[in-house]
């Protein structure tokens, strides 16, 4: 029941399940006169608006298909609704629009008993266009966080939860409504004026308003239209004009939930305060909204009557802005053509649109494992619309490559101790689509799955399964190993649902030895690790640890706890769950269950650890808080790195060769989970400090066991071992090379069989 409800209220606005068309609004249009609040009906933005055809007393029937959910079954209302006719206006030229397949549901005046009085309400015929098609200013930050609750106000609020504090662009409430983190703001029903304020603490030229309706599973409420008003002092107010006729600007709004909708204002105003004044909202529903301010700050102030704006920025000379596909090829060419000898571009693979999965490699020596040199990776973009991550890849490879060249000391030695692949997108084609939509417009979950509509973190083989039920059965690891699990039968077949970025993920995975792995996603702050999916089956939410938990805490809490930001003991929660109560840290199955995660795929099907980074409240944030969100990250993507040189490493040598051993295993006494040697019989095992006891194995040899102690040194403690062959071992290579058994030996094997008989 509860996964159906969040899955139809999550994927509704994709597939029609929402309750209207998504739109971006044209701007300022208003009905004409009426002494009561207007209805808003803004016309599509890929061609003019038409007045509806009307009938003999000036108004026109229109069909509106409402979807509620009711006990796992989408039921479809039809409901008439008159409106009046609305004057032709030209479109504003489409920036973010998508296409509208089905009609806006339908908006009324309030009740009579709280109507505003018709004096509030102004006459307002045909809008002028702004000047400037495109927002002309970035988000003031109400999405970031960057302004903070007590710079927001409103006339009234439901409930603390649903108080002006939550009035946030892409804001998301909790499981229940009614509690302390519901996903909008909402004006109580008595309310005759209501408005949402907000405080941008300095003289401001506003330029624009996005709007949402409000995030819930279980409620349909968005507002319809607008007005919006300033103000110097938050008691002298003067409102949003049309430039033709001098009255105030009605704008249309929402007509679903959650597509977010830009009116720009007919022109920009300067103020310290700025108002939006709910005047129409869904019929049945409350007047509910999150919201952005698009603004610029005013640097006039000669007589210093207001604190310093602060910067955002860093001292970094890099490329701060958001990289389409063909950006970002050319970024990487050029950061590879810049430091030629510690890098290298390569492909692992294509997407469903035939986007090629880039990577740069940086190292000391690119293009080849050198024994005994740990290989780490950085994956972004797995969902498309977390942008983030795969900005925050694009400037460390720029950032390594020109340290490197100053002669950095702690990048010389990380390129020269380790190998760093870094896949800025792994879903390019959903990345795109969220590109097109903007950083601000794209909303909650656009361009999240790929091309074919899968979610890529689902889409990895459920190991976790078999492993639980053999562990179950007492087959681990006498029967079933407890480590390099092999893909299922069923996610082989040539027509299983497997995208063709997870195919080339696994095979990326499977080709190098990875030992550490971070996998950046946006949306929140806190880190989570494996496992993803609860051993309970059908739990939501469990804590399902893996045996190498006391690791993978201590690689979750080194990136949290130096993150600029998630280590701020005053930051407030970006959503519906304060994480700074556990450090920033979760286990991943104990936030929310992930069955398919790569987390897991990669600590059962290879040698890798691989934790999850939520980097920002904001997935998409605008262009110029990138600088902000590097100087948050730097140090901790640096840091994180390093820590693949916790624990012990070595080699596994043929003792009579030399030789290296591949796929040896290395067994620690204690923790459930082993690894094997890459194919130079080289290995790094991430252990914490303390003692360990380690047992080092190969097929046809003996196996060695010695203790090893990890201490706080910076540096892997080596742990080599030597083993030696088998006699069983030695005589099927004598077999093997054409080599007769000598006669006394095989007496002894034809008396040892005879014993055994």
């Amino acid at each position: 029941m509860w996964g159906l409800l969040l899955a139809l209220a999550a994927f509704a606005p994709a597939v029609g399940l929402g309750l209207g068309a998504p739109s971006a609004s044209v701007l300022g249009l208003a009905p004409a006169a009426t002494t009561e609040a207007p209805v808003s009906t803004p016309a599509p933005r890929s061609s003019p608006a038409q007045p509806p055809a009307g009938k003999e007393n000036g108004t026109s029937e229109q069909h509106i298909r409402i979807r509620v959910i009711r006990k796992k079954k989408v039921i479809v209302k039809k409901r008439k609704k008159l409106i009046r006719p609305i004057p032709p206006v030209t479109a504003r030229p489409s920036m973010t629009a998508r296409p509208s397949t089905t009609a806006r549901p339908s908006t009324t005046a309030r009740p009579s008993t709280t109507a505003r009085p018709s004096t509030t309400t102004s006459p307002v015929g045909a809008f002028d266009l702004p000047e400037k098609q495109e927002p002309g200013c970035p988000p003031l930050g109400l999405e970031s966080l960057r302004v903070s609750d007590n710079q927001l106000d409103a006339s009234s609020s439901q409930s603390f939860g649903l108080g002006p504090h939550r009035g946030r662009l892409n804001i998301q409430s909790g499981l229940e409504d009614g509690d302390l983190f519901d996903g909008a703001w909402c004006a109580e029903e008595q309310d005759v004026e209501p408005w949402l304020q907000v405080d941008a603490r300095h003289p401001t030229r506003f330029s624009g308003i996005i709007t949402q309706g409000r995030n819930s599973i279980w409620r349909y409420d968005w507002v319809t239209s607008y007005k919006v008003q300033f103000s110097n002092d938050s008691r002298t107010w003067w409102g949003s004009k049309n430039r033709s006729s001098g009255m105030d600007a009605v704008f249309p709004a929402n007509s679903d939930p959650e597509t977010p909708v830009l009116n720009l204002l007919p022109e920009p105003q300067v103020a310290r305060f700025i108002r939006l004044l709910p005047q129409t909202w869904l019929q049945g529903g409350a007047s509910c909204l999150r919201a952005e301010i698009l603004a610029c700050p005013v640097s006039a102030d000669p007589n210093s009557l207001f604190p310093e704006v602060p910067m955002l920025g860093s001292s970094d000379p890099l490329d701060f802005r958001h990289h389409d596909y063909k950006a970002m090829r050319k970024l990487m060419k050029q950061v590879n053509e810049q430091c030629p000898n510690i890098t290298r571009v390569y492909s692992i693979g294509k997407s469903h649109q035939g986007l090629k999965l880039y990577v740069m490699e940086m190292s000391d020596q690119p293009g080849e494992h050198e024994l005994g040199e740990p290989e780490v990776r950085y994956v972004a973009g797995m969902h498309g619309n977390e942008a983030l991550g795969r900005e925050l890849l694009l400037l460390l490879m720029q950032f390594l490559c020109r340290e490197f060249l100053r002669g950095d000391p702690r990048v010389t030695r990380l390129l020269t101790e380790t190998r760093i692949h870094l896949l800025p997108s792994m879903n390019p084609d959903g990345y795109e689509t969220a590109f097109r939509r903007g950083s601000e417009m794209v909303g909650w979950a656009e361009g999240r799955w790929n091309h074919q509509g899968i979610d890529l973190n689902h889409n990895f083989a459920d190991l976790n399964t078999p492993l639980w039920e053999a562990e179950d059965d007492g087959l681990v690891p006498d029967t079933v190993p407890n480590h390099h699990l092999p893909l299922p039968t069923y996610y082989t077949l040539p027509n299983a649902t497997v995208a063709p970025e997870t195919r080339a993920v696994i095979r990326w995975m499977q080709r190098i030895p990875f030992v550490l792995s971070a996998n950046l996603h946006g949306g929140e702050l806190v880190v989570s690790y494996p496992f993803d999916m609860t051993r309970t089956p059908w739990a939501a939410r469990e804590l399902t640890p893996t045996p190498d938990e006391a690791v993978f805490r201590w690689l979750s809490t080194v990136y949290a706890g130096t993150n600029r930001v998630m280590q701020d003991p005053d930051r407030r929660p970006c959503h519906n769950q304060d994480f700074s109560l556990y450090g920033n840290v979760i286990n991943g199955a104990d936030w929310h269950t992930v069955p398919g995660s790569m987390n897991d795929f990669s600590y059962l099907h290879t040698n890798c650890f691989e934790v999850t980074v939520e980097l920002s409240c904001d997935k998409f944030p605008h262009e110029n808080e990138l600088p902000q969100e590097w100087e948050n990250n730097k140090d901790a993507l640096l840091t994180y790195l390093e820590q693949v040189r916790m624990g012990i490493a070595g080699v596994v040598r043929d003792k009579d060769t030399e030789l290296g051993i591949a796929d040896a295993v290395i067994a620690v006494d204690g923790i459930n989970h082993d690894v094997t040697t890459a194919w130079g019989g080289d290995y790094w095992r991430l252990l914490t400090p303390g003692d360990y006891m380690v047992t080092a194995s190969a097929e046809g040899y003996h196996t060695v066991t010695r203790s090893c102690r990890v201490t706080f040194e910076e540096g892997p403690v080596p742990c080599n071992f030597r083993l030696t062959k088998t006699p069983k071992q030695r005589l099927r290579e004598l077999l093997a090379a054409g080599a007769k058994v000598p006669p006394d030996l095989r007496r002894r094997l034809e008396r040892l069989r005879g014993q055994k008989n």
